[in-house]
């Protein structure tokens, strides 16, 4: 080898081999059935610590009298009269007849946002035409609305149920129609070259991309026609969880109002869980952040 071909085979890098990495999983392991019972039992433990920590507390200022058991009943005062309501079966009737108003209620009033939220959603002119009267509407309280719908439909069911359906039209209304539009419009692009038909697009393109957001709205428009229950059962009754309520307060029965605003609590998340379980069951492809 000459004296040149050395000078240039020593200024060439040396090119190494690196052993090849393997690659990076991203796919979280798939945890066995008895794995998962327990991650489910520290997630009962954890979300427990902190309503036992005041249940507790709470019981032991009220036995010590630091607390006035009149204002404040002590949690075994009011199991003891969720106890007595039970037995009497004089509980059952009132939940019963609220479930049924607010079911009611949220039917009419949820079905209406929903259609209405897809047409304005999908049909600008109907936007323009309907959009800004609801919008309207959407900023009227209940408590506002609830003498003139005692003075047009009475004190009966009618004038509840409607009360309840108002509160649940909107949410769903609104959600609805933020969902569609914020559908990609590269979307409806592929649409067109695969020569969809209109109700085609709306079926497996429309409504999937925005069943997120119709989903929150539904999770929204029950709790809504919750507090619209609420509303309608204290203005005029004479059954239901809310007339539970007011009777109660009118004699100074403190135990038993809260016995009735912890049925609305616990109905309440109820429903509201038996939508997460069908959002988590629509939704599995979507990849998003668990915390």
């Amino acid at each position: 080898m000459s004296q040149a071909e050395v000078i240039v085979a020593k200024n060439q890098p040396i090119s190494r081999t690196k052993a090849a990495e393997p690659p990076v999983s991203t796919e979280q392991p798939s945890l066995s059935k008895p794995q998962r019972k327990e991650a489910k039992w520290e997630l009962v433990v954890r979300g427990s610590i902190l309503p036992l920590t005041v249940l507790i507390l709470w019981q032991i200022f009220g036995s010590l009298g630091i607390v006035s058991k009149t204002l404040l009943p002590t949690p075994y005062a009011i199991g003891q009269a969720f106890y007595d309501l039970l037995i009497s079966g004089e509980l059952f009737r009132h939940v019963r007849i609220s479930i049924w108003r607010a079911a009611v209620g949220f039917l009419i009033g949820g079905s209406l946002g929903l259609a209405f939220g897809l047409l304005v959603g999908l049909f600008r002119k109907f936007e323009q035409t309907v959009d800004p009267s609801v919008q309207m509407l959407r900023t009227i309280p209940h408590l506002a609305i609830t003498p003139l719908f005692i003075l047009w439909f009475g004190f009966g069911e009618f004038s509840k149920v409607l009360l309840i359906a108002k509160g649940a039209f909107f949410p769903l209304y609104v959600q609805t129609f933020l969902g569609i539009r914020n559908v990609d419009s590269k979307l409806f692009d592929v649409a067109r070259v695969l020569e969809f038909s209109k109700f085609k697009q709306i079926t497996k393109l429309v409504l999937p991309a925005a069943l997120p957001n119709i989903l929150l709205g539904l999770r929204l428009s029950i709790g809504v026609a919750w507090l619209g229950l609420v509303v309608a059962e204290l203005m005029g009754s004479s059954e239901g969880v809310g007339y539970l309520i007011l009777d109660a307060r009118q004699f100074s029965q403190t135990a038993i109002v809260f016995v009735g605003i912890l049925i609305f609590a616990f109905v309440g998340k109820g429903s509201d869980s038996l939508v997460r379980i069908l959002e988590k069951k629509l939704l599995k492809w979507r990849d998003s952040f668990n915390g």
